[in-house]
């Protein structure tokens, strides 16, 4: 196995070894990960159901303000 190089080491040595580090590592990759999963989810969910949402059809059962 070869040896891990200076960035690899850095990286380890400043935000994996503490375990304060690791942790916020963790949530913060937790968050993005549900953050771009809600999104995407929406995102699939909008156009699978365009055109039978409320936001598509309520201007048919609104009063226009005139």
């Amino acid at each position: 196995m070869p040896a891990p190089s200076g960035v690899v080491n850095a990286i380890y040595s400043t935000v994996i070894r503490r375990n304060f580090g690791f942790l916020g590592v963790i949530f913060l990759g937790a968050f993005a990960t549900e953050i771009a999963f809600e999104t995407t989810a929406n995102s699939i969910w909008n156009s699978i159901n365009r055109g039978r949402q409320w936001r598509d059809i309520k201007h048919r059962y609104m009063e226009q303000d005139e």
